[in-house]
Formats: structure tokens, C-alpha cells, sequence
């Protein structure tokens, strides 16, 4: 295949805020994000929470609407689509969520849950539908004894790993992974990202993987998005972003500055948003936290350069901004 696989532009997002506080303002999740992610490619979205990175990722999988931007999935647009005429591409394009036991019915066997999607799309019946069934058992490193157990008999590792396999059942060409392991004690989650890492390489799909965890991004990715309030500040190989960032919030996230917020399941930085403080409305988003902001930060800066493999959205980059062109 040529060509992008998804392709994300000029995605805009905002909420009502709730309260009595919040009434009659806005929430900016998303604000003008680009995205290209070609066939083969493994690509990571970090930050901390309230980046924006579930908003972008139910935006990707035509779960919510943006407000400006469109979708394209494998040059088909899939913004605003009408649910009956997406379902083909579904099919090609699957979620694993982060929550498994959220995401599988309780009610239902391990061997309806993993056959599901197969019926749905007309992919196998009968005897074929079971030896299929028994083959993404064997995929996810599940005995063929679980067909027959429920979610809630499940440890966490073991629901993800039927999460996967239902996944995988309509033979995707693109799996989007919402925090894969952040759910999972630490002993299962060397186990699925290894899981994870053999199955992209097996069999050849095309990743995006959300995620605020550094460790799972190295592991499961090549490219990398940092998002920072609704934009995305730097992006590169992944090798490379993590070794060397280019962008002060990458270098911050890198620096495991990250606490837990009460009541929240995912880490923010230690250091505080701000309220804008001196810097007027349309600066760059990350002054008010940044060790090098001067009066030129009052410009958002865009990422840059533009055809390079490592693009940042600063004016005073950690490092000079290399002058290569990507593939």
C-alpha cells in the first residue's frame, strides 16, 4: 500500500466547560493538529493528561465529530461519515482500549467476544469460525481453554490480551492502542508490550499508540508526537526524541517530573499550567512554564522546519534543528 495510512488536518476541538464557574466558556482540546502516519510506520502520542491525546484519538477512530478538520483513512475521508457507510472501513482500522474490562461485555464468552467482529464482517462461519477463534487464542498467547470463561474470571493482563485478539479478529491494517498497559500491574505490562511488539512486526500493521508512559512509547514505536494543550510540539523518530528533545516540555516530560493528581488516573508535571500570567492570549502555549520564554514567545511558533524528520514548535530550541528532508 502507498500513500498515508490516516491522516489528520487542522483538527479543532472544544467543550462547554461545566459548572456554574465555567458557564458560557470553552475548553480548547484540540487545537489545529496535523498528522501523518504512512503505511508501516509505528506512531507514538505522549503527554500529560489533558493534552488532548483521547480527544485525538476518538476523533481518528469517527467516534466524535471535530469541530474543523477532516480524517482521511487510507485516502477516504471518514470525518462526518454516516456509521453504515464507515463500516467497511472499520474493519481495516481497530481499537484497543485502554480499560479492557470496560470494553468486553460481561456476559459474554471469550470465544463470542473474539468472534464477534468476524461474524459482523461476514469473515467466518462454522468450523471455520471456531479454528479462527483458536488461532487469535494462540496469538495472544491464551490457552484454548478460555473460550469458555467471562471477563470477570480474567486476570488484567489476560483481559487485554482477549482485548487484542478481538482486535486483530477482522485482520486490521491499522491498530490505534489507547493506553495499552497503564492499566496493568507492572508485572503484566512487560509481557503485553512484548506481546504488542511481536504482533506489529508479525504481522506487518501500521500503529498508533496514545499513551503518557516514555516506556511504552520507546518500546512499541518509531515516530513520535508530543502534545502539549491541544498541539502537537514536537514530533521525530522515536530514537531520537527521546535521546535528544528538541522542544523544553518534551525535555520536561523526559526529566520524570510527573506526579499523580488527586483523583486522577494519569500523571501531570509538577510544575503548574499558569493562568497566562504576563503573556497575552495567542503566545505560545508553554511560555508561562518555559526557562527560555522572552518577548518573541508571544507568537505561537509553528513546527518546524516544515519537511524535516525532527520539527519542533519552539523559538529556542534545545538544540539546532536539523535541515534533513523526510522519506
Amino acid at each position: 500500500m502507498t500513500g498515508p495510512a490516516m491522516e489528520a488536518t487542522g483538527l479543532r476541538k472544544s467543550y462547554a466547560r461545566r459548572g456554574v464557574t465555567g458557564a458560557g466558556r470553552r475548553t480548547t482540546a484540540l487545537d489545529g493538529i496535523d498528522l501523518c502516519v504512512r503505511w508501516g510506520e509505528s506512531w507514538g502520542i505522549v503527554g500529560e493528561s489533558g493534552s488532548g491525546k483521547s480527544t485525538l484519538l476518538r476523533i481518528l477512530l469517527a467516534l466524535d465529530p471535530p469541530d474543523t478538520g477532516e480524517v482521511r483513512f487510507d485516502g477516504t475521508v471518514i470525518t462526518g461519515r454516516p456509521e453504515r457507510s464507515l463500516r467497511p472501513l472499520r474493519r481495516r482500522f481497530q481499537a484497543v482500549f485502554q480499560d479492557a474490562y470496560a470494553s468486553l461485555d460481561p456476559r459474554l464468552s471469550v470465544r463470542t467476544i473474539i468472534a464477534e467482529p468476524l461474524m459482523a464482517h461476514g469473515l467466518a462461519s462454522g468450523s471455520g469460525l471456531d479454528r479462527q477463534v483458536r488461532a487469535l487464542l494462540d496469538a495472544v498467547g491464551l490457552p484454548r481453554a478460555f473460550e469458555a470463561r467471562r471477563p470477570a474470571t480474567l486476570s488484567g493482563g489476560e483481559r487485554q490480551r482477549v482485548a487484542i485478539a478481538r482486535a486483530l479478529a477482522p485482520k486490521p491494517d491499522l491498530l490505534l492502542l489507547d493506553e495499552p498497559v497503564s492499566a496493568l500491574d507492572v508485572s503484566f505490562r512487560r509481557q503485553i508490550l512484548d506481546l504488542l511488539d511481536e504482533l506489529r512486526h508479525g504481522l506487518g500493521l501500521t500503529t498508533i499508540t496514545i499513551s503518557h508512559d516514555l516506556e511504552t512509547i520507546g518500546r512499541l514505536c518509531t515516530r513520535v508526537a508530543v502534545m502539549y494543550r491541544g498541539r502537537i510540539v514536537e514530533s521525530g523518530p522515536a530514537g531520537e526524541v527521546l535521546a535528544r528533545p528538541l522542544h523544553p516540555y518534551t525535555a520536561l516530560l523526559l526529566s520524570g517530573q510527573l506526579v499523580a493528581a488527586p483523583g486522577a488516573t494519569l500523571p501531570v508535571l509538577l510544575a503548574p499550567p499558569g493562568d497566562g500570567g504576563p503573556w497575552p492570549h495567542g503566545s505560545c502555549a508553554f511560555a508561562p512554564r518555559c526557562p527560555k520564554a522572552d518577548p518573541r514567545c508571544t507568537e505561537p511558533p509553528d513546527l518546524s522546519p516544515p519537511d524535516g524528520t525532527r520539527r519542533a514548535a519552539c523559538w529556542h530550541p534545545l538544540e539546532t534543528l536539523p535541515a534533513t528532508r523526510a522519506p
